[in-house]
This record gives C-alpha cells, sequence and structure tokens, in this order.
C-alpha cells in the first residue's frame, strides 16, 4: 500500500502517521493497514529496539493477535506458560495458578513468553509485505494540528501532513509533549534489574514454572522463561541505576537464587526505574495517544505492553468507524475506556503486586503464600482473580463505558 504523495502542507500525506515504531504503534500500523487505512510509520531508532523489555503476553491480548493474524509465527518462537506461580524461596513452597480455568473467556488460556522484540520485527516484515515500510532513523519533533489535520515537523524541518496523528513513541513521547499534556504521577526510588541467562533456574528449582514470582528474605524477584534463555527480575535495593547493575551485585543475586547460578552467563543487564503515571486525555483533537506514551505502570504483572497494545487495538477499531463517517465522539470514548482501565485497574493492580511482593518479613510472606493457596484451592475465586490478573475483567468493564 503505497503513501499519497506530499502535494504540500495543506494536503496529506497518509491518513494515520504513527510515531513509533514499537509493539504499541506496529500494532496500530498493521491494524489500520488491513482495514486497508492509507497509514505511514516513523521511528527515531534505526531499527526494531532489541534491547530487554517486555516479554509476557497474556490471554486477551494473544486473543487481539489472532484478529491481527500473525500470532502463529509469534506461538512458534515463544513458550507457553498455562500455569504460573508464586512461590517462598527459603521453603521452596509455591501455589500454582492454571489459566485453563479461563477457558470459555479466552481462545488461549494461557501467557505467551516471548521478547517484545521479535513481536515487533515480526510486524515491520508483515508490514513490508503489505506495502508499508517502517521508516527508521527518523526523529519527531514537533505536531502541530488544525481543523483538516496534523503537521509533523521531523529533525532537519522536513515536515508531514496526515489526517491523524498516533503518539506511540514511548514514555519520552515528544508527540505528548507537543500538545502540552502532563504526565502526573510518580517514580520509585530504587531501581530494578531484569537480566537475561541460559541458566536453567527450573532444572535447579522445584516448583518453578515458565513465570514465577518469588518472596525471599532478601527481597522479590521473578522467574521469566523464555524459549532458550532465563530471564531474572530483581531488586537489589538501591537507588542509582550503574550501582543496581554492577555485576558483583548481581552475581550475588544469582548465587542467593541458587548457587550454581553463581558463575552462569549474564547475556543482558537493564537496570531501569519504575515508575506510575497517566495522561488526563489520551485524545487532543487529531492528536490520539497511546502505550508508553500516555501512561507507565510497575512491570508487576506483566502488564505494561499488554496495556499498550489494548490501547492499539482499541483506538484503530474507533478510527476506522470514524474514517467511515462515523462520530468522532467515538474517539473521545477510545480516551475516556482506556483511561480508565489504565487509572484505575492496570496501575493500581500493578502497584498492589508490587507491594505485596515486598516485605522481607518470611513469616508474613508464608501467610501470604497460604491466602494465596486458599484462593486458587476456590474455583470461583481462582477464577475471579485469574480474570483480573490476566486484564481480561479490565477490557469487559472499560467496553461498558460510552
Amino acid at each position: 500500500m503505497q503513501a499519497k504523495q506530499n502535494i504540500g502542507v495543506n494536503s496529506s500525506d497518509t491518513t494515520v502517521l504513527i510515531v513509533g515504531a514499537g509493539p504499541v504503534g506496529l500494532s496500530a500500523a498493521f491494524a489500520l493497514s488491513k482495514m486497508n487505512i492509507d497509514v505511514q510509520v516513523i521511528d527515531s531508532g534505526l531499527d526494531v529496539d532489541s534491547r530487554m523489555r517486555a516479554s509476557t503476553f497474556h490471554p486477551p491480548t494473544l486473543d487481539m493477535i489472532e484478529e491481527l493474524g500473525v500470532l502463529d509465527e509469534l506461538l512458534a518462537e515463544g513458550l507457553k506458560v498455562p500455569v504460573w506461580r508464586m512461590r517462598q524461596h527459603e521453603s521452596g513452597e509455591s501455589v500454582a495458578f492454571d489459566l485453563g480455568l479461563l477457558g470459555d473467556a479466552t481462545s488461549h488460556p494461557y501467557r505467551l513468553q516471548i521478547e517484545q522484540h521479535r513481536y515487533c520485527s515480526l510486524l515491520v516484515n508483515a508490514l513490508a509485505k503489505r506495502g508499508v515500510v517502517v521508516e527508521f532513523g527518523v526523529q519527531a519533533v514537533d505536531a502541530q494540528q488544525d481543523d483538516s489535520g496534523v503537521t509533523l515537523t521531523l529533525d532537519g524541518l522536513d515536515r508531514r501532513r496526515a489526517d491523524w496523528l498516533i503518539g506511540a513513541d514511548g514514555a519520552s513521547s515528544q508527540i505528548r509533549k507537543s500538545q502540552n499534556l502532563d504526565y502526573g504521577g510518580k517514580t520509585y526510588t530504587h531501581s530494578s534489574v531484569l537480566l537475561a541467562t541460559p541458566f536453567q533456574f527450573d532444572q535447579y528449582l522445584e516448583d518453578v514454572s515458565g513465570v514465577t514470582y518469588c518472596w525471599s528474605g532478601r527481597g522479590p524477584f521473578s522467574l521469566l522463561g523464555l524459549k532458550s534463555l532465563w530471564r531474572a527480575s530483581l531488586y537489589p535495593g538501591v537507588k542509582d541505576l550503574s550501582s543496581a547493575a554492577e555485576e558483583e551485585r548481581v552475581r550475588e543475586w544469582l548465587e542467593f537464587i541458587h548457587p550454581a547460578a553463581a558463575d552462569a552467563e549474564i547475556s543482558d543487564v537493564n537496570p531501569y526505574k519504575v515508575h506510575e503515571r497517566c495522561v488526563d486525555t489520551f485524545r487532543v483533537g487529531r492528536v490520539l495517544l497511546a502505550g508508553d506514551a500516555a501512561h507507565l505502570n510497575p512491570p508487576n504483572g506483566g502488564m505494561g505492553m499488554n496495556g499498550g497494545i489494548h490501547d492499539a487495538m482499541s483506538l484503530t477499531k474507533a478510527l476506522q468507524s470514524v474514517l467511515a463517517g462515523e462520530d468522532e465522539a467515538l474517539l473521545d470514548r477510545y480516551s475516556r475506556q482506556r483511561r480508565y482501565v489504565i487509572s484505575q485497574r492496570l496501575i493500581p493492580q500493578a502497584s498492589a503486586n508490587r507491594a505485596r511482593m515486598a516485605t522481607l518479613d518470611i513469616e508474613l510472606q508464608l501467610e501470604r503464600l497460604a491466602e494465596q493457596r486458599r484462593l486458587a484451592d476456590d474455583p470461583k475465586r481462582c477464577r475471579d482473580f485469574l480474570l483480573k490478573s490476566s486484564m481480561i475483567s479490565g477490557l469487559r468493564e472499560a467496553e461498558a463505558i460510552e
């Protein structure tokens, strides 16, 4: 699908211009392309960002990716996790949560573990087959709009014109800044660390599944399986990012998890800060926000990327209807729905997950684990819990908002 020719600032180069080629922007682009809506994608990076980012795809996200028509390729590269666990490290006690209880609510009652950059690469290739070339190395500087469209100024003062602009350009979004939107919220004091290693934790620790959230007297950590690697998410208890990622500190953590991991190969280390942020609106006229450009949440529960993909799918369906002649108020509804589920469900849920795991008191940890066991042993309560933790309940609530 070829973009329209640029015939001046008062005419559009494309119907929808997307800034950001992460999982959110690319999901939106592919959805629009399949709707036969003219779309362009630009990104400031030189290629797909291959740094360690999200790796968990929740059941309803997999349902959406199936709608896009690229799920089979993703499944071939990922690790299915039908049962995830909570575990107390020193005792080895654990509780299993079986996503099979959601079989009547989703076509994919499991989590899929795969790096987000693999999903992005898959979509870049799929878009190319549809004639949509993602333009890397293109930096957005400013976005100004009028009644008929949006003018995007690029680095070097080149300009693009679009009927609609989607800002999916991450937490430092230039599109959000151009619209003077407040990114209210907070940043957690202490740093977190995500590392990747070929060390097979499940061969050394009992009752570890592909997604295992762990309490310990040293602090919480998570073990996340991939097809050929494992990821460990650690909370070193220091503020400085570089200190948190020091090799000696990281290896002390690995040795604590299991002595055999002390000298394990570490293929990547990513220290990061945790945020809770959300804009007041996801729409300013013809400028629309999605993903990290609009909201950030703690990673506990793996909901950040998933929430962004949910934004993309909701937004593109609303845009499709508007472009077909329906009221633009549908885009305000998109903003209300997604802001509600992010600010009232996703952020509080991720924050509660983080707080629940934070205690260093092993006795209290075992009490909380016992509470989780009673929950898991009650099919109705457990199903309700899984509907919430898998993000299905929030999507249902949002859909009911007018």
